[in-house]
């Protein structure tokens, strides 16, 4: 029986991790994965206090470091389910069952789909959603990126690092990411940009992705734009499909709290990507695991 359990190792789990522990508080945290989350598909962060810039798996690693110190335990796990028993939470993985007096759900999101037919089936073969992981593989080569946001005109000029030319695709007219990311991919000779379109399908031979069909939104036409490889940043999706028994998520699958982090299940509470909010960050995530690693020591103490 833990203290708490924290399913989810990004930065919000972690940060909940350390301050749970550093209460003495007995704790376990459950990862699908490497420690950090999104933060090891980042390639460089420059809006985290103290660091002018860093890579996002060497930030995801500092923290992990500073996590171990205080005597978090962590396992490997996929979570199918939690139930809430009263006094004990109980969650479920796919082969292991793990008791806690309370929960902290961090298990983020992942980013959308287009839906479109070839992304299947290029996956890995042409068709990217992480630049970091996968830029040095097109060395010298033409890359469509598709989305209009912060992620997407980072991640384009990231990849100007190692392609030869990178088209950003985006369904309006002008960008959605910050004026300072915009600048900068404005400035990059490297880039440039098809407008008011959207990928209708990729296509490529029985190896690799050699391009894509655009159709621009607002005249219906269509063409085939030749390139190596597609990388996607459409939005994003929660990752809670075990919780939805549980009650604790709305309509689209984001997970409702109050200000102190808490579900409507007492002993529950959520943080980071995966919580109903606006601004998805690394500093949100990790004030929200902060409050919540600190409420859960409250919620203990005050059910002794």
């Amino acid at each position: 029986m833990y203290d708490v359990i924290i399913i989810g190792a990004g930065p919000a789990g972690m940060t909940a991790a350390l301050y749970a522990s550093r209460s003495n508080l007995s704790v376990l945290m459950i990862e699908r994965g490497a420690p950090g989350g999104q933060m090891n598909n980042t390639a460089e962060v420059e809006n985290y206090p103290g660091f002018d810039s860093i890579m996002g798996p060497e930030l995801s690693q500092k923290m992990f470091e500073n996590v171990e110190k205080f005597g978090t335990e962590n396992a490997y796990g996929i979570v199918q389910e939690i139930k809430d028993h009263g006094d004990y939470k109980e969650v479920l993985t796919e082969d292991k069952s793990y008791q806690a007096k309370t929960i902290i759900v961090a298990t983020g999101c992942v980013h959308r789909k287009l839906g479109v037919a070839g992304e299947e089936q290029f996956a890995g073969r042409g068709v990217s959603y992480c630049a970091v992981c996968d830029g040095a593989f097109f060395r010298n080569k033409r890359l469509l990126v598709v989305g209009g946001g912060d992620s997407a005109v980072e991640e384009a000029i990231y990849l100007t690092r190692f392609a030869s030319e990178v088209v950003i695709v985006h369904r309006r007219d002008e960008l959605r990411a910050q004026k300072i990311i915009q600048d900068r991919a404005f400035a990059n000779e490297k880039i440039s940009f098809i407008w008011d379109s959207v990928v209708e399908e990729i296509v490529g031979n029985d190896m690799v992705v050699t391009g894509a069909k655009i159709r621009n939104v607002k005249t219906d036409e269509v063409h085939e734009e030749p390139a190596n490889g597609l990388f996607i940043y459409v939005g994003l999706e929660p990752l809670t499909e075990p919780f939805k028994n549980s009650g604790i998520t709305n309509e689209a699958g984001w997970i409702e709290t109050d200000h102190e982090m808490r579900t409507s299940i007492p002993g529950v509470y959520a943080i980071g990507d995966a919580r109903e909010k606006g601004l998805r960050q690394i500093t949100t995530a990790v004030g929200e695991g902060g409050i919540a690693g600190q409420q859960v020591y409250k919620y203990i103490e005050d059910n002794k």
